[in-house]
């Protein structure tokens, strides 16, 4: 967490004010979010916009294409991102259904990529977004593969529960990981939002213990089968899993 007593922990907190589903937030609205005088705000808002991290808009301020840049040279996740892209193009032309690719921060996934078609299933998730760890496929998958201690510590601290489906029993959660550890699938069945299934595959280390990444396929109750595209996206992260191996040796 950001130390807010600092310009730069301040410029932060404003930056991460934004949601995923904000466009432009006003400067009373940043003011609120961020609990800084709004003179500070107003400020350091100031200054982002000047480096090209915001854009003053009529309506408050965004965030800036800059931003976009600076995330372009993640050198671990472009790299990842380069590498997945094909795998997760095939995936998709398999099964012309919502694909995704997650990594894990903290508790959370965070989405890197995600492809989908006119048909795309209604989902939360957007690239460069998060969601709990323990609600989605690609979480469950990057959960099953953390450490024990990082598995107490989600299993036995508060569980959002997103919706009436949402898994927050820590003992079928983790049988439910031990599963993913046997099977290489984790599936999610209207956990993280009403209508939609999900399921996903880790993307292995070469130790076969880590999971670097994870992917999914998703789509809406009544139409989609999660279990039928389980070997698409079992083969695709397979693939990149041995493609990273490669790239690291």
């Amino acid at each position: 967490m950001e130390d807010s007593d600092t310009v730069l922990g301040k410029a932060l907190g404003i930056l991460r004010a934004f949601g995923p589903a904000d466009s432009v937030l006003p400067l009373a609205e940043l003011v609120r979010r961020t609990g800084l005088a709004k003179g500070t705000v107003h400020r350091i808002a100031g200054d982002l916009v000047h480096h090209r991290l915001l854009d003053k808009t009529e309506h408050g301020y965004r965030l800036s294409g800059g931003l976009f840049e600076l995330g372009l040279r993640a050198a671990a996740e472009r790299t990842l991102l380069e590498l997945a892209m094909p795998f997760l193009q095939d995936v998709y032309e398999r099964t012309h259904e919502t694909v995704h690719l997650g990594v894990r921060e903290g508790h959370e996934v965070v989405y890197v990529a995600k492809i989908g078609g006119h048909r795309q299933a209604h989902a939360p998730s957007r690239t460069g977004g998060r969601m709990p760890l323990h609600c989605t496929a690609i979480g469950k998958v990057l959960l099953a593969y953390a450490g024990e201690d990082e598995r107490t510590a989600i299993l036995t601290g508060p569980l959002e529960r997103r919706t009436a489906h949402t898994v927050i029993a820590p003992g079928l959660l983790r049988r439910q990981l031990l599963d993913v550890m046997e099977t290489g699938l984790a599936y999610e069945r209207e956990e993280s939002t009403p209508g939609l299934l999900c399921v996903a595959a880790p993307v292995l280390a070469a130790d076969g213990a880590t999971a670097l990444a994870g992917i999914s396929v998703a789509g809406p109750v009544g139409r989609f089968r999660p279990e039928s595209h389980a070997n698409a996206v079992r083969a695709a992260a397979t693939g990149l899993g041995s493609t990273l191996a490669r790239r690291r040796h």
